[in-house]
């Protein structure tokens, strides 16, 4: 191909980006539009064609990109040091790899990124945040969060992978109104659990492939709430602390003591962190009203930081606080914490929003 046509495609490409990225921040409308007919018919047409195997075809996708980089990189470093005779090839080379990823990059705005520009939850489900007070409000939701942790403690029940899965896939259908639910929704155990561990990734969504995957090392009591917050992703929401907001409310919402025990347990680690920036003796004494076995999932964790602490882990923090800021996250990889503030909001909001018995999802 020569190097107009190369151009020519280059600049439909970035054009059509510019058009997508400039519309839809802007036309709340159209990403609902988005959202119903290209995002969750691509979603549940993906999960058709991957679903079928546990294996992670999105593990593999990366695995394949990431030797595809290595091999232009060695490429571009040859061409370079015979620039005389390959300067050509090292043109059409250029080309070549920025059609491949600003084609890529046109597939997850497409396939996901649309989702970055729907309104978030609170805003869906009519709720007002203003009543979060930074100090008083954390203290008073750490108590209501330790004293379900020991009212469920005692029916919490270890489960399966595959029971956590099914349970997951069930709670969505019946307490959402999820348009992805029935053959949009699916999660998988990623083969890279180990390097998960040292990155300190409980999960995450293929934009690319659809599939969601956990890290399958995750202790039991962990995974119920990171199995239904990667589901968020797949259901169209984009937005980490929705996603943690939805696993939060789904899994209160499905009765099952296991799931409202890691829902609770997630919450109340993002909000004790919160009083432990500021007040560490203040937070030590509140962890101890907790019940013996979430003081055992506590040192469990704790081993588990400790014994796969690096400076690996940092860097991936901010490389996707990063991510999440060019995709118009203004808290970054902060945002994560902000669920506390809407699953806050959320206890507090009329029966009128809470007794609904289906989840609108935007």
């Amino acid at each position: 191909m020569s190097y107009k046509k190369k151009l020519i495609w280059l600049c439909v490409i970035v054009v059509l980006l510019t058009v997508i990225q400039t519309i839809l921040p802007y036309k709340p409308a159209w990403t609902i539009i988005y959202a119903d007919y290209i995002f969750v018919p691509y979603q549940s047409l993906r999960n058709l064609i991957f679903g079928w195997s546990r294996l992670s075809f999105g593990d593999l996708l990366y695995l394949f990109l990431a030797f595809f980089l290595l091999k232009v990189v060695v490429k571009w470093i040859y061409y370079l040091v015979r620039i005389r005779n390959k300067g050509d090839l090292l043109l059409h080379s250029i080309f070549n790899t920025a059609i491949i990823f600003s084609f890529i990059y046109l597939l997850f705005l497409l396939g996901w990124g649309g989702n970055y520009y729907k309104p978030s939850l609170t805003t869906y489900w009519h709720m007002d945040k203003g009543q979060w007070q930074e100090d008083s409000t954390e203290i008073i939701y750490d108590k209501f969060l330790v004293d379900k942790l020991n009212l469920y403690a005692p029916g919490f029940k270890p489960l399966r992978f595959k029971e956590v899965r099914g349970n997951a896939m069930d709670y969505y259908k019946q307490h959402t109104d999820c348009k992805a639910r029935l053959h949009g929704l699916n999660i998988k155990p990623s083969i890279y659990g180990f390097l998960m561990q040292h990155l300190g990734i409980q999960g995450y969504y293929n934009p690319l492939t659809g599939e969601a995957q956990v890290n399958r090392f995750l202790p039991e009591f962990m995974l119920p709430f990171v199995v239904v917050h990667e589901m968020a992703h797949q259901a169209g929401i984009a937005a980490e602390d929705d996603a943690n907001l939805m696993a939060y409310t789904i899994s209160i919402k499905s009765g099952d003591p296991t799931f409202r025990y890691s829902a609770y347990l997630n919450m109340w680690l993002y909000n004790h962190n919160r009083i432990r920036r500021r007040d560490s003796v203040l937070a030590d004494e509140m962890r101890g009203w907790l019940n013996p076995l979430t003081l055992q999932h506590l040192d469990t964790l704790k081993q588990i930081r400790l014994r796969y602490k690096s400076d690996v882990s940092l860097y991936s923090s901010s490389m996707y606080d990063l991510y999440l800021k060019m995709l118009q996250q203004e808290e970054g990889i902060m945002s994560y914490n902000q669920a506390v503030i809407t699953a806050w909001t959320w206890e507090q909001a009329p029966d009128s929003v809470k007794s609904k018995n289906v989840l609108m999802i935007p």
